[in-house]
């Protein structure tokens, strides 16, 4: 399964639009790119992989895996890409503002579901990040 995220990058945030085979799963956002810096960048745009991943924090969630000079970048819900965003992604079902979004946990439970679905059944996620 392949996965592309499309980004528009604003001065406060990052919007996305995630679609697998052109069909939309979600919107997304995500922190401002500074140069991949830890903790206020978002991840460089590329390929990657997707992995299940528990924290008693996320719960179950899903880890991109072999971000450069990055680690534990994750998929889980936020509304806030500022406020609660550390470089991770956020689905989220409407976008309403420069990394911001509204109904996070249900975009979420989507993406999560169609993931797990393909990594359940042994597939690879690969995870394409572009503007």
């Amino acid at each position: 399964m392949v996965l592309i995220l499309s980004r528009t990058y604003f001065p406060d945030g990052t919007n996305g639009k995630l679609e697998c085979e052109g069909k939309l799963i979600c919107k997304t956002i995500e922190l401002p790119w500074k140069n991949n810096e830890t903790k206020v960048s978002c991840i460089p745009e590329g390929k990657y992989f997707i992995k299940k991943r528990y924290s008693k924090k996320f719960q179950w969630h899903l880890e991109i895996i072999n971000v450069k000079n990055r680690s534990l970048i994750l998929f889980h819900s936020a509304n806030n890409a500022l406020q609660e965003l550390n470089g991770c992604i956020a689905p989220v079902t409407k976008l309403s503002g420069p990394g911001l979004g509204l109904m996070s946990r249900k975009a979420f439970a989507k993406l999560k579901e169609l993931v797990y679905k393909a990594l359940d059944g042994k597939e690879s996620v690969e995870l394409i990040v572009q503007s």
